[in-house]
C-alpha cells in the first residue's frame, strides 16, 4: 500500500496544454461563474491530460475547486462519435446504478463559449496504468493477476447493470447490433482510408461473412481497457471507469471483443507489442484466453465464436486509429503522436490476419 507523499509521483497528473488545443479561458471563466452553483474564484487555470487519442480532457482549477472538462478533438467532423450531450447523459444515468463513474457537473451546448459543446465532471484522483508505468511503481505478478481478474469481473458487472433504472433503456438499438457494427466500422474505414492496408480490408470482409447471432442486449462500454480505469492509490481497487463516449446498448460479446483487441499478450508478435496501449504484458496478467474463460464462467454466455469477437476488436481499433491518422494528414490534428499511426493500422490488420489464418486468439507470435 502506498502512502502520501510517496503516491504523488504515480497519480495521473495534467500537463501544459498542447499547441493548437488551448481553451478560451476568459469566455470559459465568465460562463462558469454563472453556470456553477458555488462561486468560482479567480484565477481559473487549465492544464491537459496528455494521454488518449479521441475526446480532449482538461483539468480546471480555481482556488481549491477542481473539475475535468471534456470536449471533442479539434478538426473533427464526426459529430456522432463526439456527442458531448450524449456522454453527459450516460454519466448522469450511470451514477444512479454504478458507483465507479465520475459525477457529472454540467453540460454546455452553447458553442459561443469554446466553439463546441463540452461538459464538466468531478476529478477522480488516482493511478492510471498506461503503456509505460511510472518508475518505481511495483506492479508485482500477484497484483497484476488480481487486477486482470478484476478487469473481467468489472466488465461482467457493467453488462449486468439495470439500464432501465439508469434511465438509459433508449440509449441504442440493440436489434441487429452485431451486423450494424461490422457494416458501420467498415464504412468508417473506407471513409478515412489514406493508404493501402490489405489485411484490414480482408478482416472487414471476413467479419461480414462470419457474423454470429446476437448474444443479448446490455450496456456496453465499447472502449474498455486498463488506461480507462482510475485505481485507488491506497487499495489499487478500481475507483472509476472513464471514457463512456461510445457506450450504447448492444451485444456484450462485442464489448468483450474490443477489450480483447486492446489486450496484448507477452508472446504476441513484435509489431503488436509496439502498439500496446496498456501494461497487459506484465507478468501475472491473465492471457486473452484466460480472460475469455473467466468472462464465460461469470456471465454464462457462449463464447464458441470468440475468434469473431477478437478479430472485430482488432479491426475496430484499427479503424479508430485510421480516423485519427486521416485527421492528422489533413492538418486538423497537430499531436505529433499521430504521425506514425498508419503503422499501427497495419500492425492490427496483420494480427487480425494471423488470428483468422490460425483460427485462434492467442499464440500468434
Amino acid at each position: 500500500m502506498l502512502q502520501e507523499p510517496e503516491i504523488r509521483g504515480y497519480l495521473d497528473e495534467a500537463q501544459p496544454v498542447r499547441r493548437g488545443e488551448t481553451l478560451d479561458l476568459e469566455a470559459l471563466g465568465a460562463y462558469l461563474k454563472q453556470a456553477l452553483p458555488n462561486p468560482l474564484p479567480d484565477p481559473l487555470s487549465v492544464s491537459q491530460f496528455p494521454s488518449g487519442y479521441s475526446n480532449l480532457t482538461y483539468l480546471l482549477r480555481a482556488g481549491d475547486q477542481e473539475f475535468v472538462l471534456r470536449r471533442p478533438p479539434f478538426g473533427t467532423n464526426v459529430k456522432s462519435a463526439h456527442d458531448m450531450g450524449r456522454e453527459f447523459r450516460i454519466l448522469s444515468g450511470l451514477v444512479r446504478v454504478y458507483p465507479k463513474v465520475p459525477r457529472p457537473v454540467l453540460f454546455c451546448e452553447d458553442e459561443t463559449i469554446l466553439g463546441t459543446p463540452f461538459y464538466l465532471m468531478e476529478r477522480v484522483k488516482g493511478i492510471i496504468l498506461r503503456r509505460q508505468t511510472p518508475p518505481g511503481l511495483d506492479l508485482t505478478p500477484a497484483f497484476m493477476r488480481r487486477l486482470s481478474e478484476s478487469f473481467v469481473d468489472n466488465l461482467v458487472e457493467i453488462h449486468a447493470l439495470n439500464v432501465a433504472a439508469a434511465g438509459l433503456a433508449d440509449l441504442g438499438k440493440p436489434d441487429g447490433y452485431v451486423q450494424r457494427q461490422v457494416e458501420g466500422w467498415t464504412r468508417r474505414y473506407f471513409n478515412a482510408k489514406t493508404n493501402e492496408v490489405p489485411d484490414v480490408e480482408r478482416a472487414a470482409q471476413w467479419l461480414s461473412q462470419h457474423t454470429p447471432s446476437e448474444a443479448g442486449a446490455v450496456l456496453v462500454h465499447n472502449d474498455y481497457k486498463y488506461d480507462n480505469f482510475v485505481l485507488a492509490s491506497d487499495t489499487f481497487e478500481i475507483k472509476a471507469v472513464l471514457d463512456w463516449e461510445m457506450a450504447t446498448l448492444g451485444d456484450p460479446l462485442m464489448d468483450l471483443g474490443t477489450a480483447l483487441g486492446y489486450w496484448v499478450d507477452s508472446d504476441d508478435p513484435p509489431q503488436l507489442q509496439r502498439w500496446r496501449f496498456c501494461p497487459t504484458t506484465l507478468p501475472g496478467n491473465l492471457s486473452r484466453t484466460q480472460l475469455v474463460q473467466r468472462y464465460a464462467a461469470a456471465s454464462g454466455l457462449d463464447l464458441s465464436d470468440v475468434l469473431f469477437y477478437y478479430v472485430f476488436g482488432l479491426f475496430k481499433i484499427s479503424v479508430i486509429i485510421q480516423q485519427i491518422y486521416k485527421r492528422y494528414t489533413l492538418g486538423h490534428a497537430k499531436d505529433p503522436r499521430f504521425a506514425d499511426l498508419i503503422e499501427g493500422v497495419g500492425a492490427l490488420g496483420n494480427v487480425a490476419a494471423l488470428a483468422i489464418e490460425k483460427k485462434c486468439i492467442d499464440r500468434l507470435g
